[in-house]
């Protein structure tokens, strides 16, 4: 049987180049009844392991380090015994909000996790962040898109450490070849499909 997905929205503050802005985030619990991965442990500890209900904590997946999304990371992996696992390239960002300390692994593009039997492949996706990444469960036609890809287009790139080129160039290279009827389920607000964003692709304007 295939992992089965739960979500949870938790809410805080992302903070970068000086602003700070109220956002609610989505936290995704990819497992079965005794295990689970975290994928974004964003603001709030105690409701993510409420949201477990006891299961092993396999891992907290970090789609990208802006603070929002891994600001639980360190609190969560304390009390679970998980390990923090990130891109690289994002360890600058990483740095900004825990610093003196680094995640326990690396994430790297072609990778592939495994939890409850079901696989999740890891697509390195940078633009809105240089480490950002992107993971696919082919068996549950979902792809987890942090903040690369949303309802109505690609994540932001008007800040440090992004691009808007290399976040399109990402999207159409390695997302909108995915079967056109995958969820897309975003790191903020409500889910997409590939083909619903694929058709709206030549639109995309830069912020």
């Amino acid at each position: 049987m295939a992992a089965r997905i739960d979500h949870l929205v938790t809410s805080g503050t992302f903070s970068l180049d000086g602003g700070t802005w109220d956002v609610d985030n989505n936290v995704w619990i990819v497992g079965d009844d005794d295990q689970a991965v975290v994928i974004d442990a964003a603001h709030d500890a105690d409701a993510i392991q409420r949201a477990l209900g006891g299961r092993t904590l396999r891992a907290i997946l970090c789609t990208h380090a802006h603070n929002d999304h891994i600001d639980a990371a360190p609190a969560l992996a304390a009390r679970t015994g998980a390990r923090i696992h990130l891109h690289p390239d994002d360890l600058p960002l990483w740095r900004m909000t825990h610093p003196g300390t680094v995640p326990d692994a690396a994430l790297a593009d072609g990778q592939v996790l495994t939890i409850a039997g079901t696989d999740l492949r890891v697509l390195h996706t940078p633009g809105h962040a240089p480490g950002a990444v992107c993971l696919y469960a082919p068996e549950l036609g979902v792809v987890f898109t942090g903040d690369t890809l949303f309802q109505g287009g690609p994540g932001a790139t008007g800040r440090s450490y992004s691009d808007f080129p290399t976040i399109v160039g990402s999207i159409r290279e390695r997302l909108l070849t995915l079967p056109p009827e995958t969820r897309v389920l975003t790191g903020h607000g409500a889910e997409t499909t590939v083909g619903t964003e694929a058709a709206h692709a030549d639109e995309w304007q830069r912020p």
